[in-house]
Order: C-alpha cells, then sequence, then structure tokens
C-alpha cells in the first residue's frame, strides 16, 4: 500500500473539505472528482488525526474495512473534528490553525505475544477482560516510549492496571498504517 503524493493529496483535501462543509457550508467538490480513482473505491480501515498548532485536537477512525477509502476519509473528518468526547466540536476560528493527518491501516493481524511487536512499524489492539484499546503506530515514537512504556499507557486507555499487558490472559493484534499529513504533502510540492 503505497499511495501517490497526488491520491494523498486529494484524501487530505476531501477531509478538508467536508469539515469546511459542515463548518462553513461550503461545497466539496474534491470527492466526486476522487470516486474516479480505483485506490479510493477500496474498503480501508482509516483514521484521521487533527492537530492544532502541532497539538492533538481530535482523533477517530475505524480499524474495521467497511467503507470505500475516499467516503471513510469524510467520515472520519467529521467524527475528529466534532465528535471526539476529549474535545469541543471544532470552531471556525480554529480551522486556520488546524493539520490534518490521515492512516490509511492493514487488517489487523493477532500476534503470539507483545514480544513480537514492533514500535514505529505496528499499531497495536489490546484486548483483555472485554476491554479493549488502540494506538496507531505513530503513537509511540511521538511520545518517545518504548515497548513496555506503550503497552503500559495502552492498558490504562483500555481502563486496565498498568500491568495488565502482562497477563497471559491479554492479546494483542497489530497493523501497519501509511500516514501522511498536510505538513508532508505541502513539503513536497
Amino acid at each position: 500500500m503505497v499511495f501517490s503524493q497526488e491520491q494523498r493529496r486529494l484524501l487530505l483535501k476531501i477531509a478538508r473539505e467536508r469539515i469546511e462543509e459542515k463548518l462553513l457550508g461550503t461545497p466539496s467538490t474534491t470527492f466526486e472528482q476522487a470516486k474516479r480513482d480505483p485506490a479510493f473505491a477500496e474498503k480501508r480501515g482509516v483514521f484521521v488525526t487533527l492537530k492544532k498548532e502541532g497539538d492533538l485536537r481530535g482523533c477517530i477512525g475505524t480499524v474495521a474495512a467497511e467503507r470505500p477509502l475516499g467516503e471513510a476519509v469524510r467520515v472520519m473528518a467529521i467524527q475528529s473534528a466534532f465528535f471526539d468526547p476529549r474535545f469541543p466540536p471544532l470552531a471556525e476560528h480554529e480551522l486556520p490553525l488546524i493539520t490534518i493527518e490521515i492512516s490509511v491501516l492493514t487488517p489487523p493481524a493477532p500476534v503470539n505475544g507483545w514480544q513480537e511487536i514492533v514500535i514505529g512499524r505496528d499499531g497495536i489492539i489490546l484486548s483483555f477482560r472485554r476491554r479493549q484499546a488502540l494506538f496507531l503506530p505513530q503513537v509511540a515514537p511521538e511520545q518517545g516510549w518504548d515497548l513496555e512504556t506503550t503497552l503500559s499507557y495502552l492498558s490504562q486507555k483500555a481502563g486496565l492496571l498498568r500491568d495488565a499487558w502482562r497477563d497471559p490472559g491479554c492479546r494483542f493484534q497489530t497493523f501497519q498504517a501509511e500516514v501522511f499529513g498536510e505538513e508532508d504533502v505541502a513539503r513536497t510540492r
């Protein structure tokens, strides 16, 4: 899975236009244009992350490949901007301060144990006692965490004790992601 710079630019534009459509009432035109690209019709898991002046401002997505990629980006852009429970809905005055990042995921696969997880390559899904939490592959490197620290924070995110990941009943799945943002695309022009 490798998207061209033009495909990346279009996906980011789809996300931004969808947010602007909701906030400003401006019509989104890129989505219809992008529908012609077969890569955008493929069903994929995707996360859309919003950052405001470098700090997290919203991040929502799905691992499940339920929607075509272009449509999934539109849906997750709205979810990240207006429905992330950690933040108030995005306001119009924030729009110029927001940068968008998209993570297109591979399907998750089980691993035999936490020792098989590679920080920086793998996104992680932890499941234990009907609780589950996920970190995208870029989270640990961005925070400067090693594997054990990452798993401790992931356990807490799932509402578990910090060392729950050490329990033999804990299960892990990993996935990879192609991650790109508006700042990356702007630098390559």
